[in-house]
């Protein structure tokens, strides 16, 4: 292996091990994400949500594991882009980097969507929270925002999602103490915990598996840890270690909201009840004044910025992303260009925010259900590029992996676990969105959820052929640029021996 180590522009060391954690949580939003699921997740296997959410963390879990293993040989900002294409060639790589890109640009509107309804729910404007025009308005102004702290240095970034993350546990913390003493003053009816809301033999199997199945993506973002690796204080191992972390906090987070919440509501399908379909969209606003009286407004609160820090982290990955893929001549160069200043990927930034504004006005005024379905389709992508991302640790390490038992842990049982289950996941995401009846509309005799997916790869596919035909980037997709002997592009100097 070369030790031809370059430097592709950006800040270097400015975030340590908790700030990259942070904003591997962030990425979440996991105030959001529970307000958001966990009625689907009730509604599917009733009291048995923890044990769906725990079973839903073990494939990010390995996921998470395959990544740090891939991270500390290369710790490059394209992630799976050039991991991919080290590892499974130009073709593959390219597609798996779209997948970034498709992700966080839905992800985006749909973060944004989000934020700017409850942020004006905070304000008291619930006029405003509910009319098009102001909600989008708001919206863009949200993206504007975001993209101009990504925009103007990697550490006003985390600043800002250490206090909001803040809020989101103070919220938790809130809510917790609310429904513990409305439980032990008698003022409400509680319904006691039972050991056997773990015990996944106490649903169907086909429930428990509708149950992972929403479980699983909302512990997506953690990987927003590696697409910054290129500026952390140890490239090759903090983003690593930050997404574990952030994962297994994410995990304990769910869960114990999650008991909370059933202990104050039950699994109901009538009033406050979590399984409610009046409320399966947000849980929490239901019960907020209840539990916490005169401090529900902090939950509300905290879901309005749990939608703005993973808005401003969402851009990261993206961004990155395609700066990467310009670096190694895969797009244009422009791309590439970093901000003499700043040290960030001025460009790629600016086009993600851009990007991400488009598709959320386009489909808001297009339909609304349509935008909703859309996050349902970005699962497809993500679940691709983490299967890649698996099978691709096994195959770099592919020399070294019964060097040890524990390389055959890491670098083969672990990783190939991951890819299996991300590859049943996506097969069975996709038979499940075939059906008409799945989501909330209708497209060609199927649901639009799985013509959104179909189609966002379908133009991925597209342009990249498109792209192969032009001489500048034909060194790319011959090999050239980035293969296997291309060298770490970090400042650090390692003995990449002594990795692999």
């Amino acid at each position: 292996m070369t030790k031809d180590f370059h430097h592709k522009g950006l800040a270097e060391g400015r975030l340590g091990l908790a700030s990259s954690t942070v904003i591997g949580v962030a990425s979440t939003a996991p105030m959001y994400s529970l307000a958001a699921s966990v009625g689907f997740i009730v509604v599917a296997v009733g009291y048995q949500a923890p044990i769906a959410l725990v079973l839903g963390f073990i494939p990010m879990l390995i996921t998470a594991l395959s990544y740090k293993e891939l991270n500390e040989a290369v710790p490059d900002s394209g992630t799976i882009f050039t991991w991919g294409t080290k590892t499974f060639g130009p073709k593959v790589g390219w597609i798996s980097g779209w997948g970034v890109i498709v992700a966080g640009v839905i992800a985006m509107a749909n973060q944004t969507q989000i934020a700017a309804i409850y942020l004006w729910l905070f304000l008291g404007r619930e006029d405003f929270a509910h009319n098009k025009h102001i909600v989008v308005l708001t919206g863009v102004l949200v993206i504007a925002l975001t993209t101009w702290i990504s925009y103007r240095n990697i550490e006003a970034g985390s600043l800002t999602q250490w206090l909001l993350v803040g809020i989101q546990y103070l919220a938790i913390a809130l809510l917790a103490l609310g429904v513990f003493k409305a439980l032990a003053s008698g003022a409400t009816s509680w319904y006691e915990f039972e050991m056997s809301w773990f015990n996944p033999f106490e649903s169907s199997f086909s429930s428990m598996v509708q149950a992972v199945l929403i479980s699983i993506f909302i512990y997506w973002g953690w990987d927003t840890c590696l697409a910054i690796s290129e500026e952390t204080k140890d490239p090759h191992r903090t983003p690593g270690r930050a997404a574990v972390l952030s994962s297994s906090i994410l995990v304990v987070t769910y869960v114990f909201v999650t008991v909370v919440a059933l202990m104050y509501a039950g699994a109901g399908s009538e009033g406050i009840g979590l399984a409610n379909p009046d409320n399966s969209d947000d849980v929490f606003t239901p019960f907020k004044d209840a539990a916490l009286g005169s401090w529900g407004w902090v939950i509300i609160l905290a879901v309005a910025v749990s939608a703005l820090a993973t808005c401003q982290t969402t851009i990261l990955p993206s961004s990155r992303g395609v700066f990467a893929m310009a670096v190694y001549r895969s797009v244009p160069k422009k791309f590439g260009d970093v901000h003499p200043k700043f040290k960030t990927p001025k460009t790629a930034t600016i086009y993600m925010g851009v990007c991400s504004a488009v598709f959320y006005t386009g489909m808001t005024y297009i339909s609304e259900n349509m935008l909703a379905d859309t996050i349902e389709a970005a699962s497809v992508a993500v679940a691709v590029y983490y299967a890649v991302s698996s099978f691709a640790c096994i195959r770099y390490y592919r020399g070294s992996i019964f060097t040890s038992a524990r390389n055959v842990v890491f670098r083969l049982i672990i990783p190939l676990a991951g890819g299996l289950m991300m590859t049943c996941i996506l097969a069975v995401s996709l038979f499940n969105m075939a059906d008409p009846d799945y989501g909330y509309t209708k497209m060609l005799g199927t649901s639009g959820v799985f013509i959104t997916a179909v189609t966002s790869f379908a133009i991925g596919f597209a342009l990249m052929v498109a792209l192969m035909r032009r001489d500048e980037f034909k060194p790319f997709f011959r090999g050239e640029t980035l293969n296997m002997n291309t060298g770490v592009k970090v400042p650090e100097s390692v003995d990449l021996d002594e990795v692999l």
